[in-house]
């Protein structure tokens, strides 16, 4: 008797083949981050805030080694394996431990060695907040929705956030990642990618993966293809002169979108989220083009602030002004 093998069935027979979903290792992607971040502010026009960020995940790496996080629920799981849905949507599925990780993180920002003096009343505004005001906050983030009154908490609440779904995302086994429907959100957590990166090592070598930026989990996709809209006609690449191939942004005719795809076999040491931080020039030179950004990187927020007047304004928000 014959019976259809699965996709994971059929991966495990073939020895050749290369990791469909690759997990994060949570004990060191935050120092990894921080460190490629200090190298890339060398002669960088926005140092200082490559510095600010940079700290930003110091405290992130000291708060994942006691964070506790909440097993994922079976039942969801199942349904959401069965119908080909993201596992574990992030909007939906908050574990209420990142409030902990928050003031974890504060505590190390308002240490001795910790963020400057002029942003300390900001980080004792932020700990001041009642849980629920912190709550409704995190959930505007994960929506892509900032209030002007708030762009200067953003980049720590969601910061705190991004620890608790990446935490929830290593604990996960790659079989327990169902295959998803567009594939280009995150298969676990539903989030856009920030960027895609092409790996090197072992049987992921050459291959090219879309990275989250909330769940840092990463999913194949084929090169030339748009990590957007799916298509592969008139996939393009673009870079800054004199600048390598290390990060490019890899525009969309279909879509009119860019992505940046960074390439670790240029730069072994290249970091997909750092690394989109770090190439803030490039993003300069594509609003110049008729292609739009087709999702922000998670420490940095439009703000939509109300005008005297009444109207509405979109404002590209830099979390260390």
């Amino acid at each position: 008797m014959q019976r259809i093998l699965q996709p994971g069935e059929i991966e495990a027979l073939d020895h050749t083949s290369f990791p469909r979903i690759l997990l994060p290792q949570v004990s060191s992607l935050f120092a990894e981050r921080a460190a490629r971040l200090r190298q890339l502010a060398n002669g960088n026009p926005i140092a200082d805030y490559l510095q600010f960020v940079a700290q930003i995940m110091d405290a992130q790496h000291k708060a994942v080694a006691t964070l506790e996080i909440t097993a994922p629920d079976a039942e969801l799981m199942a349904r959401a394996q069965e119908h080909s849905m993201p596992l574990l949507p992030a909007v939906d599925t908050i574990d209420p431990a990142w409030q902990t990780v928050l003031d974890n993180m504060l505590d190390t920002l308002q240490g001795s060695e910790g963020l400057p003096a002029p942003l300390q009343p900001l980080l004792k505004e932020l700990r001041a907040l009642a849980p629920e005001a912190r709550a409704d906050i995190a959930k505007k983030l994960l929506q892509k929705e900032v209030a002007a009154r708030h762009v200067g908490m953003a980049p720590f609440i969601m910061a705190a956030l991004q620890v608790t779904f990446t935490q929830r995302s290593a604990s996960l086994s790659p079989r327990d990642v169902p295959y998803t429907d567009p594939a280009s959100i995150c298969p676990i957590c539903a989030s856009e990618p920030v960027a895609s990166v092409v790996r090197i090592g072992g049987k992921m070598a050459g291959h090219r993966y879309a990275h989250c930026g909330t769940c840092a989990c990463e999913w194949h996709m084929v090169r030339v293809k748009c990590t957007h809209c799916e298509s592969t006609k008139g996939i393009h690449y673009q870079g800054l002169e004199g600048a390598g191939e290390e990060v490019l942004a890899e525009t969309c005719e279909e879509c009119g979108c860019y992505r940046k795809i960074v390439n670790q076999e240029k730069n072994p040491m290249a970091e997909p989220l750092a690394d989109d931080l770090a190439s803030l020039m490039l993003d300069l030179l594509m609003s110049e083009t008729k292609f739009q950004r087709a999702s922000a990187n998670p420490l940095l927020f439009v703000a939509v602030a109300e005008e005297q007047e009444g109207e509405l304004s979109n404002e590209l928000v830099d979390p260390a002004a």
